[in-house]
């Protein structure tokens, strides 16, 4: 007779039943972030209905939109020439009524290696092209974590992508104190991807940032439904998170050319 429990990761509690909206930083606001952040709208329009606080969201870009940027990312002709995270977050404000907030720079260190301000939050979510902008975004939690207040961090979800593949990991920033379990082996900390999958990343190399020319151009390093598809499945996972209160997957990999997935289980 099979014993073995199943490995779970329970939900911080302070998620489930918090005082305020709960505080998300979203990183990046191109071809995965923008339609993130349209997921992260529905999102909290459900939890309100819930009875939740619901979110309270942080889009951090520094790009400008271009016509490249049209079709394949959210964004409109209209918007040519805006910060892409001014024109989603003023849209996503304008739908729901909500207050979010646009910040038009990076999410990282400056020149003297000081940290951003503005980067308290309980969720962070990034969707980065390059190698360094992950392990830089690791650094900032690892020292947010580290610093002595109330509300401490709790999540990091990466996003990233191939042009036809991509994954999705969720992790704890330090551990979220479990409770007892009868019924299943809970699992209190849930690797970095810069930890875990770290030579893999370094074995990817950096991505070329040079803007594309044209919609045509870009969809040579993302094909069309890459992001949006990752996007709704991870987004799924963190619903799943609030819904659920606890998780048996941290992640997955996904390969939409040939139409397979596979979950990366807790533990």
């Amino acid at each position: 007779m099979n014993t073995e429990k199943t490995k779970v990761h329970i939900t911080d509690n302070y998620l489930l039943n918090p005082t305020n909206p709960i505080e998300v930083n979203l990183v990046g606001a191109g071809g995965t972030g923008s339609k993130v952040l349209t997921a992260l709208v529905e999102m909290n329009h459900s939890l309100l209905d819930f009875g939740h606080p619901g979110l309270q969201v942080r889009l951090w870009d520094d790009d400008i939109i271009t016509p490249a940027n049209l079709g394949r990312q959210r964004f409109a002709e209209s918007e040519t020439g805006l910060h892409k995270s001014v024109a989603l977050i003023n849209r996503a404000n304008r739908w729901s009524g909500s207050n979010w907030k646009a910040e038009t720079r990076k999410f990282q260190k400056d020149n003297l290696g000081n940290m951003p301000e503005h980067t308290d939050a309980s969720i962070y979510i990034s969707c980065v092209d390059s190698v360094s902008a992950r392990f830089g975004i690791a650094d900032i939690l690892k020292w947010s974590h580290s610093r002595s207040y109330h509300n401490k961090p709790k999540y990091w979800m990466d996003f990233g992508n191939s042009r036809y593949s991509g994954q999705v990991v969720l992790s704890t920033i330090g551990e979220i104190r479990q409770p007892q379990s009868e019924k299943y082996d809970t699992v209190a900390a849930l690797p970095f991807i810069t930890d875990e999958f770290a030579d893999l990343l370094k074995q990817s190399g950096e991505k070329d940032d040079t803007p594309s020319c044209s919609l045509a151009e870009a969809l040579q390093e993302q094909d069309l439904y890459i992001n949006g598809s990752l996007a709704q499945m991870g987004c799924s996972l963190l619903w799943g998170l609030f819904r659920n209160g606890l998780t048996r997957y941290r992640g997955f990999f996904h390969n939409l050319e040939d139409f397979r997935t596979y979950p990366i289980k807790v533990g």
